[in-house]
């Protein structure tokens, strides 16, 4: 038999496979190993990502060449920093030589450009605007103004000491989020996700606007893993749109379904996507302290989109799917294994043999890297390289993604703990709102929502949280209440106009007006707008452990309000009526605040 000789494209996806499996490695290596300096494990993050940056998405050859040549750049000057990372310990954050200033200059413009690339120019602009203030703000009178900082010293904090592009949350992305990223990327390259589905369509398939209520039930299941409402529309979505238009859904309120479900996925525990780790970063709260205080309020989330699908589905008369549309049971116990083996191993490994999450997710992904050789039919040996192969590419791409987020991010943080801006943020906030609460929630609220629309969940939150955070503290809030407060509203541009990420997916993919769809949506997912304002009245929903009682009664009242404020909102019937149940519906959840 003769050999046939790999093409050029076999090579290059091979060797994007490598690159993948080496980005997997060594971030497991890093858990795995211990205590490695932070000047070492972080810029070798950051060397790792840098070629999924720059190099992957290139479509042309000189696109190529000039990617592996900022890449390249890159990685040479995060290898001086990991090699170097004792003596520079001791310059205390100061530059020294014209070398180390281009270095650091090199760094923060290849943080800039990598997250424009991945993410568009608005986050990017935001840590330019940050870098600017930095650079010229002692020429701005008044209280913003600062007294100015040597540009060795503020470049140098940030590019060469524990602060800026090298500080805790970089710290997080490498030795958290992208070990979860990684096992998310496992799973779904597998049956996990056929799981997902068959899963839900058991338990929901039969009921009034099942087909809706499927799609609830695998976005909650995926989004928590995906930790992002774009990718969760995008994989679930290509099955459970195509599914509710031949049902006879209406198209908008299909996408504007998914789009709802795939938002609520990232405050669906027990992971969260990324925002449960870098909240235990910045909180300092245990990681079962968030899971704790999370999973009542995303409850309540999705109990408001179900009650809304039901106020749809009498309107629309959806019925459930028919019988030869639902999986049968023994697909979904066999599916089902694939994502609950991985699922069962983290919770017992976490709980039960009291392991940190990171190590706990890589006994997970271990078990989901076997499962990679089955399928719902048993071995499945020769199946399992090409998914392993997935699971590399989606793993390097994710990270990566992630990864240039948060380092553009720690760059905003950075200088606003460099130039004291932060505190001055702050203070604006606590005087603009009177030294009132309820004025400084909607000012932060306000925030959340201008600086959601144009970067990513994750990094919205982390700026805002910064600013904010402290401000409401200050007013009386709990430090865990208050970064739930920021991390909800920072998901409100997920739905709300007018960029609405996971509605323009949706309507793209379904062929439907987006505003449609938005407004449809914000209608089911008033939840997001809702909850945590409720949790402000209601503090102990938040303490299920300390006070289970009470955080009970509490979730009653406020799951009551939500479903009759949807009701009021969806229903149809006369305005007296509707209203009536809006009232009693807010009185539920706001009322004990005017007591």
């Amino acid at each position: 038999m003769t050999d046939v000789a790999p093409t050029t494209s076999d090579r290059r996806l091979g060797a994007w496979v490598t690159l993948g499996a080496l980005t997997i490695v060594a971030h497991l290596t890093l858990v795995l190993s211990g205590l490695v300096p932070n000047l070492v494990a972080r810029p070798l993050h950051m060397a790792l990502l840098l070629p999924w940056v720059f190099a992957a998405p290139a479509r042309t050859a000189p696109g190529a060449i000039t990617g592996w040549l900022a890449a390249g750049a890159g990685i040479a000057a995060c290898g001086w920093i990991a090699w170097n990372h004792a003596a520079l310990r001791d310059q205390y954050g100061f530059l020294e030589g014209r070398g180390q200033y281009w270095l650091a200059i090199l760094l923060i413009v290849l943080t800039l450009e990598g997250a424009r690339r991945m993410i568009g120019w608005p986050l990017p602009a935001v840590a330019a605007a940050a870098l600017a203030y930095g650079m010229l703000g002692q020429h701005i009178p008044g209280t913003f103004g600062h007294a100015g900082l040597p540009v060795e010293s503020f470049l140098g904090t940030l590019t060469i000491a524990e602060g800026g592009l090298w500080g805790s949350l970089t710290g997080v992305s490498a030795g958290v989020v992208a070990i979860f990223v990684i096992f998310g990327a496992v799973l779904n390259a597998g049956e996990a996700g056929a799981g997902f589905m068959n899963l839900a369509g058991a338990a929901a398939g039969r009921l009034t606007g099942g087909a809706a209520k499927v799609s609830v039930l695998s976005s909650a299941l995926f989004g928590s893993i995906s930790g992002s409402a774009s990718a969760n529309v995008a994989s679930t979505g290509a099955v459970t749109l195509p599914t509710m238009v031949g049902l006879g859904y209406p198209k908008r309120l299909a996408a504007a379904v998914e789009a709802v479900a795939s938002s609520g996925g990232q405050i669906m525990p027990p992971l969260m996507g990324a925002g449960a780790f870098v909240m235990v970063e910045l909180t300092g709260v245990p990681y079962t302290g968030i899971m704790a205080a999370a999973i009542l309020p995303a409850i309540l989330y999705f109990w408001a989109v179900w009650i809304g699908i039901d106020g749809y589905a009498a309107r629309h008369t959806l019925a459930g799917l028919p019988p030869d549309a639902r999986p049968a049971r023994r697909d979904v116990l066999i599916t089902s294994l694939f994502f609950l083996v991985p699922f069962t191993l983290l919770l017992w490994s976490m709980f039960g043999r009291g392991l940190t999450p990171q190590y706990a997710a890589i006994w997970a992904i271990a078990a989901g890297v076997v499962l990679l050789f089955f399928d719902s039919g048993g071995l499945a040996l020769a199946r399992g390289p090409g998914r392993l192969a997935g699971a590399c590419i989606a793993a390097g791409r994710q990270v990566a993604m992630i990864g240039i987020i948060i380092l553009c991010a720690s760059l905003v943080i950075g200088v606003l703990g460099i130039t004291g801006l932060g505190v001055k943020l702050t203070s604006f906030i606590l005087s603009a709102g009177g030294g009132g609460l309820w004025t400084a929630l909607l000012l932060t609220a306000l925030a959340c929502l201008l600086l959601g629309m144009e970067v990513p969940t994750t990094a919205a939150y982390v700026i805002c949280v910064s600013v904010a955070g402290p401000a409401l503290i200050k007013l009386g809030l709990a430090p865990l209440q208050a970064h739930l407060f920021v991390f909800w509203f920072a998901l409100l541009s997920t739905i709300t106009p007018p960029v609405c990420g996971a509605v323009f997916i949706a309507a793209g993919m379904i062929g439907e007006s987006w505003l449609r769809v938005a407004v449809t949506a914000m209608t089911l997912g008033l939840g997001l707008y809702l909850i945590p304002l409720a949790m402000i009245v209601h503090p102990e929903l938040l303490a299920p452990g300390d006070r289970p009682m009470a955080a009970l009664a509490a979730f009653a009242a406020i799951a009551l309000g939500l479903g009759l404020i949807s009701r009021g909102v969806i229903m149809r019937g006369r305005a007296g009526r509707r209203g009536g149940l809006l009232l009693l519906g807010l009185t539920l959840l706001f009322g004990r605040a005017f007591i």
